[in-house]
């Protein structure tokens, strides 16, 4: 039997070197955006994600998941179990879609963006296609058909991007010179909010082009009793997930209500999010790592020994996220360069939205105790509480401190359900985590990072070479820490 911890590392590295390829490829489009763009324009476009992001997790009533819980089951059929997840998935969107059609412009005006029905539409479209497709995405990640998986949304990606480029850079000046083109019916004459919003509905399309194939070989014939049994396991974990998402996306809702400057709310939206961009290669890592790990935690439930493998990744996961901050923060004041100008006043959030992304990636490992032991209603109680907590600390402190309460508010969010769900892991399905381990771990990355803050300013090749040797530091230290385990485990 191949080794469980290289099957996962190989599966991850395939997810991973395909999305970390389209994400550096959309992470180019940064510079343009916070160039191009004011930052009223890119808060605007950072607003339209946040509802998409929340939908996301409604409409797909957490089936993903439940799909694999399911298609594992001895003597299940899971062709069977994926046609009738897409099935339910495929109406609920369609009543979706049909009703942001018809009052897209009462929607457009009550969000103060009367004149701009067609992105309320773009975005049902939007919704429509990725939730449709995000169970034949499952049901490929469900085959270990990593590569393919991998290839679809590569192309997705480069298609976003390529009529990003297209729109930007090309049709813009065309739109000047001709204000009656008839790709002006879509999108607005002048660069603005409109085109990356655009760009996404061109690429769902394209995506689902590339994935129909799959649909040939579902079956198409409705079983009740198997989709109350779907759904009794999946809705508790869509409703987990929705307090999940609004942890991540909240603020920027927050914000056109709470914020310190009530008048420029956009401004500091966009400040906030482009900030929070360079962060994202590490939540990069996080997602690419689920694609990978949670159909494998499924999978090596019966295996011998499986937990302790679970505590073994769940090690491997923290040293690489924490070998991941110390480089990126060690070289932030080059990094920062990506952005434009007026947005390089809030790279002081860096810091703190990589860490938070780091205690989510730590809670998606720990968290599989409650899906594994078919116990999935505790994650509404944690995730909950863990909204609250966002809630909470943005309302209080948002009015005063804007975007950076924001980011203190993930790291608190995510801190409080990390615990209960330790906590509660350990009492319903142990798993032997070495806690010591990952906190030693994770203090070794931040003690680096203080360590460089000490340093006096430096010419900029003196700089790398002494940040260089700083990331070297952190790897011995992560390898005296492993050495150590291994000595004690043995």
């Amino acid at each position: 039997m191949a080794n469980p911890i290289k099957q996962l590392a190989g599966e991850t590295a395939i997810y991973g070197l395909s999305t970390i390829l389209a994400r550096i490829i959309n992470f180019a489009l940064v510079p343009l955006y916070t160039r191009v763009l004011t930052q009223s324009d890119f808060g605007v476009m950072s607003e339209f994600m946040a509802y998409i992001a929340m939908l996301q997790v409604v409409l797909t009533l957490g089936l993903e998941t439940g799909c694999f819980r399911y298609a594992t089951k001895e003597g299940a059929d899971p062709r069977k179990v994926f046609s009738n997840a897409f099935v339910t998935v495929f109406g609920i969107c369609a009543v979706f879609l049909a009703c942001m059609i018809l009052f897209a412009g009462d929607i457009s005006t009550a969000m103060g963006y009367a004149g701009f029905s067609n992105l309320i539409i773009y975005c049902g479209l939007i919704l429509f296609l990725d939730c449709t497709t995000a169970i034949l995405f499952a049901k490929l990640r469900h085959e270990h058909k990593a590569l393919k998986f991998a290839v679809i949304k590569t192309l997705k990606i480069l298609t976003e991007v390529g009529v990003n480029l297209l729109l930007y850079l090309v049709m813009a000046a065309r739109f000047a010179a001709r204000p009656d083109h008839w790709l002006t019916r879509f999108v607005s004459a002048t660069p603005d909010f409109t085109y990356p919003i655009f760009a996404i509905l061109v690429s769902c399309l394209v995506c689902l082009v590339l994935i129909a194939p799959e649909l040939l070989k579902l079956t198409f014939r409705l079983d009740r009793g198997l989709i109350r049994r779907l759904l009794l396991y999946s809705l508790p974990l869509m409703v987990a997930g929705l307090p999940g998402i609004m942890n991540d996306v909240l603020d920027r809702v927050l914000m056109r209500f709470c914020n310190a400057d009530p008048v420029n709310w956009r401004a500091d939206l966009g400040v906030y999010q482009a900030a929070v961009k360079l962060a994202v290669i590490m939540q990069l890592f996080v997602q690419m790592f689920r694609y990978a790990a949670e159909p494998f935690f499924f999978q090596r439930e019966r295996d011998k020994g499986s937990k302790k493998v679970y505590a073994d990744v769940l090690d491997y996961f923290t040293a690489f996220c924490m070998f991941g901050f110390v480089v990126l923060m060690l070289f932030m004041d080059e990094i920062g360069l990506i952005l434009g100008k007026d947005f390089r006043v809030g790279l002081d959030i860096t810091p703190i939205m990589l860490m938070a992304y780091i205690i989510t990636g730590i809670l998606f490992n720990v968290n599989i105790w409650y899906k594994l032991s078919e116990k999935t209603g505790y994650a509404v109680w944690i995730t909950l509480a863990g909204l609250v907590v966002t809630v909470v600390i943005n309302l209080i402190f948002m009015p005063r401190y804007s975007y950076h309460a924001a980011a203190w508010a993930h790291i608190a969010s995510y801190l409080t359900m990390l615990v209960l769900t330790a906590v509660l892991g350990r009492k319903h399905y142990p798993i032997p985590y070495n806690w010591g381990v990952v906190l030693l771990l994770v203090a070794a990355g931040l003690g680096v990072w203080g360590l460089s803050l000490l340093l006096p300013d430096m010419g900029i090749w003196a700089k790398i070479l002494v940040h260089s040797a700083f990331v070297l530091l952190y790897i011995a230290v992560a390898f005296v820490i492993f050495a150590i385990r291994k000595k004690r485990t043995a």
